[in-house]
C-alpha cells in the first residue's frame, strides 16, 4: 500500500510538470525538452534522503524509477550518480551483490562519459565498498583513494566524500589521529556547503574513532554535534543511531544507568519509525 501511495505521488508530480511545460506561456519556446531529467533530479534527490532516514525500501523504489528515466534520456552524468546511491542503498540493506553491479555500471558509464572527476568519484565509491565488505586491506584502499582524489578539483561534494573514506581506511589502520583529521576536513565542507547529512555523519565517524583511542568524553562530545544536526534536519535514523551509540560509550565508561537511558531513547525512536529490526536490536542492549 505504501509503494503505490509513493507512485501515486510521483505520478501527480510528473503530470504537474507535462502540464506546466505544455501550457506555459514562456516568452519563446528553446526547442529543448527536459522533463524527465528534471523528475529524475528530483526522484535522486529524494531517494537519498529517504535512504539517509533509514526508509530503504521508498528508497529503493524512488531511485529504480530515477534510473528508468535516466536511462530514457541517456543522460550519462545522472545515471552514474544514481548507480552510485542505489549502491549505497543496496548495501546498507545487506544485497552486497547487487551494491557491488551498480557501483561497477557506474563506473562503466563514467569511462564511456569521460568525465575525470566522475570516473575518480565511482572508483572511490568501490573503494569504499571493498573496504567496509573486507575485500581489499585498508592500505590498498588508503592508496587508491588518495591517487583518484587528486583528479577531483571541482565537485566539492566527491572531495568531501573522499576525504570520509580516507578517514575511514586510516581508522582501520589505527591512525586515529590522522582519520579524525581526515573527516574533520570533509565536515568542514559539509558544513560549509550545507550537506547537513554528510556533516552529521562526519560527527559520528569522529565520535567512533575519539571512542576507539579511548577518548570518551570526546566521543560524547562529538556525538551531541551530531545529533544537533540530526534535530535540525529531522533525521530519525542518525538520532536513534546517536543515542546507541551513546550508551555503548556509557557502557565503556561504566555508567549504565546513563547507558540504559541513551538505549531506551533510542528504542523509542526506532518504535516511532516502526523499525522491528532495529527495536529487537536495542532490546538485546537494554538491561530492565
Amino acid at each position: 500500500m505504501k509503494n503505490i501511495i509513493i507512485n501515486k505521488s510521483i505520478l501527480l508530480f510528473v503530470i504537474c510538470i507535462v502540464f506546466f511545460v505544455s501550457c506555459s506561456s514562456a516568452p519563446k519556446n528553446s526547442g529543448e525538452v527536459d522533463v524527465m531529467r528534471t523528475v529524475a533530479e528530483t526522484w535522486l534527490e529524494s531517494g537519498i534522503k529517504e535512504a539517509g532516514q533509514g526508509r530503504f525500501d521508498r528508497a529503493l523504489n524512488i531511485l529504480n524509477d530515477a534510473k528508468r528515466y535516466a536511462i530514457l534520456t541517456d543522460d550519462s552524468s545522472l545515471i552514474i550518480r544514481v548507480c552510485l546511491s542505489l549502491g549505497n542503498v543496496y548495501y546498507s540493506i545487506g544485497s552486497t551483490n547487487e551494491a557491488f553491479a551498480q557501483w561497477n555500471e557506474a563506473i562503466t558509464e563514467s569511462v564511456r562519459f569521460k568525465d575525470p572527476e566522475l570516473i575518480a568519484a565511482a572508483r572511490i565509491f568501490m573503494a569504499r565498498g571493498n573496504l567496509l565488505s573486507g575485500r581489499i586491506g585498508a592500505a590498498a584502499v588508503l592508496e587508491e583513494v588518495n591517487r583518484e582524489s587528486l583528479k577531483i578539483k571541482k565537485q566539492r561534494l566527491y572531495i568531501a566524500f573522499s576525504w570520509q573514506v580516507k578517514g575511514l581506511a586510516l581508522r582501520s589502520l589505527g591512525s586515529y589521529t590522522e582519520a579524525e583529521n581526515a573527516f574533520k576536513r570533509s565536515l568542514v565542507i559539509n558544513e560549509k556547503d550545507r550537506y547537513l547529512e554528510n556533516a552529521s555523519y562526519d560527527w559520528y565517524s569522529i565520535a567512533s574513532i575519539r571512542s576507539l583511542r579511548g577518548d570518551s568524553l570526546g566521543a560524547l562530545n562529538a556525538l551531541e554535534s551530531s545529533m544537533m544536526i540530526d534535530r535540525r534536519i529531522e533525521n530519525s535514523w542518525g538520532l536513534a543511531a546517536s543515542y546507541r551509540a551513546m550508551g555503548d560509550v556509557y557502557i565503556k565508561m561504566g555508567r549504565q544507568n546513563d547507558a540504559m537511558e541513551s538505549y531506551r531513547r533510542a528504542r523509542a525512536i526506532y518504535v516511532a519509525m516502526r523499525n522491528d529490526f532495529e527495536i529487537a536490536e536495542i532490546d538485546k542492549k537494554i538491561v530492565n
